[in-house]
């Protein structure tokens, strides 16, 4: 497939992690890439992920010579052992010369402790427009690394394009975000990666949103399936409180301006029951969901979303958390004003929230993080002056 791909051994990051933290309430920020420094245009598409033993692993797309989809890009990562205060050097994971490395999608095994990374590869001359049935070895292909030492190494990547893609799919992306694993009900222990793909026909190109399965910690993955309508593509999961599943989609229905859902009873072997959630504004773009804490006896489970809460621009980022598997969303709270577009939470280990996100029209890939607290602290601040 081209140029022989490479893998670089990723460096421990000095210092050992603490113990114990202190809940940060107002949120600290960070710029953990620059466009246009280290010999990239433009840094895109962030992935975060807390692993095993603590550790937060930033992922994203490195563009040489751009900002678009296509040309040379390479997969990249940041990791840090003190829940984000400092981090490693960059480290090149997968380069495969001009052509598309990337659409880091990460889930850990809480058993094994073992990251899998999913990632989808392209010729790095053939646009998106241009990526239909038939390419052949041009088309988007789905690759997988695995990491069982908390990061610090990967595995070269494997192809596993056949068990994951029908061959009536053309256009194919893992993420972007993170996978999850299941904890609830029969199914527990399965590892699930959103992803979407299009379907082209006599109709029209379909733009569909679908998840892959792995039942074996990550070692071998199947296609699971796809939501009931089109017009939805990137996509982030999250187990609810009875073991169901609901996927949250990036929504192309300008109709309704806002993300749009569907749930899976069955460990997201099926899907059903899709609708807007018109809560959730949004200009067309990728957005995150993830869960904080699960109920525990009065206290109840958390869910958090993050996304550009406008339904014309890419800016105001916004993060919602909601008390009842995503009925409602009881608080909201503006994490950044200005250009700021795909993000990425994740649960730290000490009950804080971690945010990755791209600020000031793809200039600065941002690690954010703060407290629940800071999320519902500005409607009850607004609550006491009424």
């Amino acid at each position: 497939m081209g140029t022989a791909t490479t893998i670089l051994l990723l460096t421990a990051l000095a210092g050992a992690a603490q113990d114990s933290d202190v809940p940060v309430a107002e949120p600290t920020t960070q710029d953990l890439f620059t466009s246009g420094v280290a010999g990239y245009h433009t840094y895109r598409i962030p992935a975060l992920v807390t692993t095993a033993s603590g550790a937060l692993l930033a992922f994203c797309e490195g563009r040489r010579t751009g900002s678009a989809d296509s040309g040379d890009i390479d997969l990249l990562l940041r990791r840090s052992t003190d829940r984000g205060r400092t981090w490693s050097d960059v480290q090149v994971l997968w380069d495969d010369g001009t052509n598309v490395c990337g659409n880091p999608c990460p889930v850990v095994d809480r058993e094994s402790g073992a990251i899998t990374l999913l990632m989808t590869w392209s010729d790095g001359d053939v646009p998106e427009s241009d990526i239909a049935v038939g390419h052949g070895t041009d088309s988007k292909r789905v690759f997988l690394s695995r990491s069982t030492d908390d990061g610090l190494t990967w595995s070269e990547p494997a192809d596993i394009t056949p068990s994951v893609k029908p061959v009536e799919w053309s256009w194919y992306v893992a993420g972007p975000g993170a996978g999850i694993q299941m904890e609830r009900g029969e199914h527990a222990g399965r590892l699930v990666v959103p992803c979407d793909h299009k379907t082209p026909g006599p109709e029209g190109t379909r733009f569909e949103s679908h998840v892959i399965l792995s039942d074996d910690g990550g070692l071998t993955w199947r296609a699971g399936g796809s939501a009931p309508r089109d017009a939805v593509n990137e996509c982030e999961v999250a187990e609810l409180e009875d073991g169901s599943l609901l996927l949250n989609m990036r929504n192309y229905d300008r109709s309704v301006r806002a993300r749009q859902t569907c749930t899976s009873r069955d460990g997201g072997e099926s899907w059903g029951d899709q609708r807007h959630d018109e809560a959730l504004v949004e200009p067309v773009c990728q957005a995150s969901l993830r869960r904080l804490r699960w109920r525990a006896g009065d206290a109840p489970g958390v869910l958090l979303f993050s996304n550009p809460a406008s339904t014309e621009a890419r800016h105001r980022l916004t993060v919602r958390a909601s008390y009842d598997d995503c009925r409602t969303w009881a608080h909201s709270r503006l994490l950044y004003e200005g250009s700021s577009a795909y993000s990425c939470l994740t649960a730290l280990d000490d009950g804080t929230i971690g945010c990755f996100f791209e600020a000031d029209d793809y200039g600065r890939l941002v690690f954010a993080r703060f407290g629940l607290d800071w999320v519902q602290a500005e409607a009850e601040a607004s609550r006491r002056d009424q």
